[in-house]
């Protein structure tokens, strides 16, 4: 199996990015990337955002998805929706300043309220901040771009071993059959 490129967590213009889908989709054609979730925030979409995104029309695979303000905390879940299977990701932590006590508990207070998260952001807008790939951390640590602008485009991604299937990805990225790749300067 190749290995597939992707990123899992981009902005548009539904919300706080400063591309359209269709200006994004193309952005990520030309690095190259196999996959890309767009992840607009929830607070921000329009019912048009879910009308609009099957609609696209790319080479790439496309994950549906949505960034969502998790209650009670100031805290941003990435929900990566596949065919079947949905990936949740706890988003950003550093940008947060948590440290890694406090991403654990966060974590596990989040999974005892009845969300199953599956992976921490070890990158802030697709800046490696290693100190999130802590073993007390007990999720899968994943790289994106968290991209809302050109700058953030490329700056980090994930390479999953899978079959170019949605599903097929999210169940390696909970396996760890993957590896992060980072431009130089985003590490």
């Amino acid at each position: 199996m190749a290995w597939l490129r992707g990123n899992l967590h981009a902005h548009t213009t539904y919300s706080d990015g400063v591309k359209t889908a269709q200006e994004l989709l193309a952005e990520y054609e030309a690095l190259g990337y196999d996959f890309l979730a767009i992840t607009d925030h929830e607070d921000l979409i329009a019912s048009s955002y879910w009308r609009a995104l099957p609609r696209l029309r790319t080479r790439l695979l496309l994950f549906h998805g949505v960034e969502l303000n998790y209650p009670g905390l100031d805290q941003h879940i990435g929900r990566v929706l596949g065919d079947g299977d949905v990936l949740h990701v706890l988003n950003h932590p550093a940008r947060y300043r948590l440290s890694v006590a406090e991403t654990a508990e966060r974590a596990r207070s989040i999974r005892r309220d009845g969300l199953a998260l599956d992976a921490v952001e070890v990158t802030d807008t697709g800046h490696h901040r290693p100190l999130y790939a802590s073993p007390e951390i007990p999720l899968v640590k994943i790289a994106t771009d968290d991209a809302h602008r050109p700058p953030h485009f490329g700056r980090a991604w994930i390479e999953v071993d899978a079959s170019r299937d949605r599903d097929a990805i999210i169940r390696a990225i909970r396996a760890g059959d993957f590896r992060l790749g980072f431009a130089p300067g985003g590490d």
